[in-house]
């Protein structure tokens, strides 16, 4: 089991950044993939960035550039920094957390990201 704890949501004008952090909790003993997604109002749920235990980063194309995916694997920890931020991020923004054996997905409670015009 893997509990997910996001913060770093809010508003903030186009142009600005923000920083999503991300705290996993649970029994397990490593973290193969973390990652985030998010859901505009509307939307179906999409994937934004990803990284593997060994540091591997895959991103979305709308983000390709402007986002920066980390992970501490000792602290069971990702972070998401956002850099020119669009309205179009606007968003609830959900951590991901991916165990190999059983292949489950675990989900946070999703963080609130709002980017003014």
């Amino acid at each position: 089991q893997v509990q997910l704890v996001e913060s770093g949501g809010g508003l903030v004008q186009a142009g600005g950044s923000l920083r999503l952090s991300c705290a996993a909790s649970g029994t397990f003993s490593s973290i193969p993939f973390m990652g985030w997604y998010r859901q505009a109002p509307g939307n179906e749920r999409e994937f934004v960035a990803s990284i593997s235990s060994s540091g591997s980063t895959n991103y979305a194309d709308s983000v390709k550039g402007r986002f920066t995916i980390s992970r501490d694997n000792a602290k069971n920890t990702v972070d998401l920094l956002m850099n020119s931020l669009k309205p179009g991020d606007t968003a609830v923004y959900y951590c991901n957390a991916v165990l190999i054996r059983p292949p489950t997905n675990y989900w946070g409670q999703g963080t609130r990201v709002t980017v003014s015009s």
